[in-house]
């Protein structure tokens, strides 16, 4: 499996992942042109995507989908809360309805349910043979159900939204402060280093903070406040990194 997140961040997210028989693109924000050229650069031609994965409706998870699409027409996977909630695409040809589980030949997808404020939203676990990745973002926690499904995978990219500090004392209006702070809003650093602590095991290989604020939060303070939450809790680990809104990270194998 290989995996490099194109995009991670308030304007725009979209990973890609690569298996045996599959090329997937999770999440579908930012544009065409940055997707296109983002896959260019890790030698990925776009006509070979051929599963679209969908998280949720908010622009930054699916602002490039109707253009890539009409050029490049992959399987797009989502519940049918999000379909019916999407009529932009409702002639499309190739959508793929699923519930908590999705199933190509030798990949196996399971679709978490998480909290926020969009139907249908998702969190996801991408499963080969032996071989996993968890993407957990746009969620306000994480149910204690999924917990022992989520653990010891080789590779975590987790939320770390914002600091908290930095969002209560900054600009937003309070009513936004509320929505990203509710059980329906965002991971903070915190919140992030304390379900990495749960969910770490000696399997994992790996892990990436995702969407971060550009106005709530800096990579600088989501490492540390990571760090310093995992060790609270015991937990060693040194491979930490931070998703940029703009740059591709480096490709992953696992």
């Amino acid at each position: 499996m290989r995996v490099c997140i194109l995009a991670s961040g308030s304007k725009g997210n979209s990973t890609y992942i690569e298996t045996k028989n599959h090329r997937i693109l999770l999440d579908m924000g930012k544009n065409k042109k940055y997707i296109v050229e983002a896959l260019k650069q890790i030698d990925v031609d776009p006509k070979s995507i051929d599963i679209i994965l969908i998280s949720h409706l908010h622009s930054d998870h699916i602002s490039a989908l109707e253009t890539f699409i009409k050029a490049y027409p992959a399987t797009v996977c989502m519940p049918e809360e999000m379909f019916l909630n999407l009529p932009s695409i409702k002639n499309y040809d190739h959508i793929k309805i699923y519930d908590d589980e999705i199933n190509f030949d030798d990949l196996k997808i399971y679709a978490l349910k998480s909290s926020h404020d969009s139907p249908g939203s998702r969190n996801f676990i991408i499963e080969e043979d032996e071989h996993s990745l968890v993407q957990i973002t746009d969620t306000g926690y994480i149910k204690n159900k999924y917990f022992k499904l989520l653990q010891n995978r080789e590779v975590y990219f987790m939320e770390s939204n914002h600091d908290v500090e930095m969002l209560t004392h900054g600009p937003y209006p309070e009513m936004t402060k509320r929505r990203i702070l509710s059980d329906e809003g965002h991971l903070s650093n915190q919140a992030s280093g304390f379900y990495l602590a749960k969910l770490i095991g000696d399997k994992t290989k790996k892990v990436y903070l995702m969407h971060l604020s550009e106005i709530n939060n800096n990579p600088k303070i989501a490492l540390k406040t990571v760090k310093d939450t995992l060790k609270e809790y015991n937990v060693e680990f040194k491979d930490i990194k931070v998703a940029t809104q703009n740059e591709i990270s480096e490709v992953i194998n696992i």
